[in-house]
């Protein structure tokens, strides 16, 4: 199937040009084009159309994923009452009797938070085999450069306080032939996601599928 993934602000990649009303056509898996919309909707004018309001980015890498999937329990949203729904370590952690099975249901639950915040890519290595198992079979791509021993951080890649450049979380870039990873973002442009942070996601497209959709 083909779909034009259109937004106010298209980002193709780090270091290009914005493309005010932009869009990228996604066929199957993969880029097939990335312009403005008025071209590419020309070029493509049988495709299914998604409007995003704000701006559209290559999907999100998040370099400490080893150890937020590996080192960090993310409770089931049944445990809320009791332990909360921020990811628990330490000493909170300890306190937690952790088998493979709850290792790899809370992997799951984190990667669904990661897609959330506009991630199709995370770092390795992960340790655990249930951890593993879960990255597999979620779909996201995968780096090797993660440090596993680093303390586990936030959730969000680019951590706003931290004022980090969204271009650097960048997994890939938006050309044709390129794997179909795209995030879109409530934010008019780059400056004010940094300062907001990736949980101004509005959607997810992992592989050419919409893996998130916000409200």
């Amino acid at each position: 199937m083909l779909t034009l993934h259109s937004a106010d602000l298209v980002v193709p990649g780090a270091g290009t040009e914005p493309i005010a009303d932009g869009a990228v056509a996604v066929e199957g898996g993969t880029v097939a084009a990335v312009g403005p919309y008025d071209e590419v909707s020309a070029a493509y004018p049988r495709a299914r159309t998604r409007r995003w309001a704000g701006v559209l980015t290559p999907g999100l890498v998040h370099r400490g994923a080893g150890p937020l999937l590996g080192r960090a329990y993310h409770p089931d949203p049944r445990e809320a009452d009791e332990l909360g729904t921020e990811p628990l370590t330490g000493a909170a952690l300890d306190a937690l009797a952790m088998d493979d099975a709850r290792w790899g249901g809370s992997a799951r639950r984190g990667l669904q938070r990661l897609l959330r915040h506009g991630v199709t890519a995370v770092a390795g290595p992960f340790p655990r085999p249930a951890v593993r198992r879960a990255v597999a079979r979620a779909g996201l791509a995968t780096v090797a450069d993660g440090d596993p021993d680093a303390p586990v951080p936030p959730l969000d890649p680019l951590d706003p306080p931290t004022g980090t450049d969204p271009q650097r979380a960048f997994a890939g870039a938006l050309v044709p032939g390129a794997r179909a990873d795209l995030a879109a973002f409530v934010a008019p442009d780059l400056a004010a996601l940094a300062a907001t942070g990736a949980a101004a996601c509005r959607a997810t497209v992992l592989a050419g599928r919409l893996a998130y959709r916000g409200r």
